[in-house]
């Protein structure tokens, strides 16, 4: 850095980004006062206890040397561990949050933010978190127990609240519009149908159509309209899709229409439907995360649901490894297209970018029709609606992908 005049606040800022190591050199720019106040020491105090570099001040002090890195770290004080979650939430936004809780588990091997109800209840709720109380629920004492269901309902709420209306919304407006009704109502008016049926009563006069019948969409909702298989793969790189995944089969479930089915894999298949109609957190905790990967075996365990192909919608959440029969996975897939049935392929469901994903498997999918992409949460409403109005799937994915900064990304 060349010594410029630069306002306060942005050498504050500078010394929360680079940390103690750089206070030597920032302290020219504001050599008048104190880089940070009070606000600013705590803040630096919760970002040094993650990201200062505490095993190279250690390797200094063991040769006998000193560091200018603060060798603060959250140790094992459950109190001290209380004030770190408390200042994080207080001083950073939450998303913010969200990347430093995670970083915590990771960087500093935090599971005793798992084992103690007073720290567990100050965790700021979110998919993260969810994804690791999922992956060590085995290990989470008794004492504990309620606390993660109470954190894990809270980030499935959020969920719901964020796309169950959105869902409803595609999946009434796309089944809806097949069946007429006699019943008058001006919103429910099919402008289209009408004009078409009573285009015979035209008067050429008054050049006016007079129409002996008006045809309304019928807004009753049929029993088991569609069938929704959600085919789930949950090892460990699916985390967030899994999740999002088998929350959105539990919104499914609510709606008396559609008949759902999910399922999730890895050597193994467990059919969760039973629990995604009754309870999605007792469904969440019922999934194991990690293991190996047999996409085959989860197909042929899911084909007897499909009783007719043409009102099935089979959606496979999956990065397309498989550790099984690569070709009978995709002969199955392929037969499941031809029949009728509405597939397709999400390899990622998830906020983050570009997912990971077999690009082989993906192509040769894409080649026989199957549309193999990502896409974010918020983007599925849009793809159930279309694939249930029976648009053609791969130009609706293409869509949904040509915009990936809206949420969408594939093959």
């Amino acid at each position: 850095m060349t010594n410029t005049k630069i306002d306060k606040e942005q050498v504050a800022r500078w010394r929360l980004i680079l940390g103690a190591a750089a206070e030597e050199q920032l302290q020219s720019y504001a050599p008048s006062s104190l880089l940070l106040d009070e606000e600013g020491r705590l803040m630096d105090e919760a970002l040094a206890a993650i990201y200062d570099d505490t095993s190279e001040a250690a390797e200094l002090e063991g040769r006998g040397g000193s560091s200018q890195r603060r060798t603060a770290g959250l140790g094992k004080s459950s109190p001290q561990l209380a004030k770190w979650l408390g200042d994080i939430r207080t001083f950073f936004p939450t998303d913010i949050v969200s990347i430093i809780q995670a970083d915590a588990m990771e960087r500093k091997g935090l599971t005793q933010l798992l084992f103690e109800p007073e720290l567990l209840s100050q965790v700021k709720p979110d998919i993260q978190m969810v994804a690791t109380l999922m992956a060590l629920k085995g290990k989470i004492p008794e004492k504990t127990k309620d606390t993660a269901r109470q954190l894990v309902q809270a980030v499935v709420d959020e969920i719901v609240k964020r796309l169950a209306q959105d869902l409803r919304r595609a999946v009434t407006g796309a089944l809806n519009r097949r069946q007429h009704s006699p019943l008058p109502s001006s919103t429910g008016l099919d402008w289209k149908t009408t004009i078409r049926k009573n285009l015979k009563h035209y008067d050429t006069e008054r050049k006016l159509l007079v129409p002996e019948k008006v045809y309304f969409f019928d807004r009753a909702r049929r029993s088991k309209e569609w069938t929704v298989i959600l085919d789930i793969d949950q090892s460990g790189s699916m985390a967030n899709s899994v999740i999002y995944a088998s929350i959105i089969g539990s919104i499914f479930a609510s709606m008396p229409s559609l008949d759902t089915r999910v399922v999730v894999f890895d050597t193994e298949v467990v059919d969760l439907s039973e629990q995604c109609a009754n309870d999605p957190v007792d469904m969440l905790f019922g999934i194991q995360l990690g293991g190996g990967t047999d996409i085959n075996k989860s197909i042929a365990y899911c084909e007897p649901f499909i009783t007719e192909p043409k009102k099935t919608m089979f959606i496979i959440v999956s990065d397309l490894y498989e550790g099984g029969n690569r070709s009978e996975m995709i002969r199955r897939l392929a037969d499941l297209h031809q029949s009728g049935v509405k597939t397709m392929c999400l390899l990622a469901l998830s906020d983050q970018g570009t997912p990971s994903y077999d690009d082989a498997v993906a192509k040769k999918l894409a080649q026989l029709g199957i549309p193999c992409f990502g896409c974010t949460p918020d983007r599925l409403p849009e793809l159930i609606e279309g694939a249930l109005k029976g648009q053609d799937l791969q130009q609706l994915a293409g869509r949904i992908t040509s915009t990936a900064g809206s949420g969408g990304s594939g093959v």
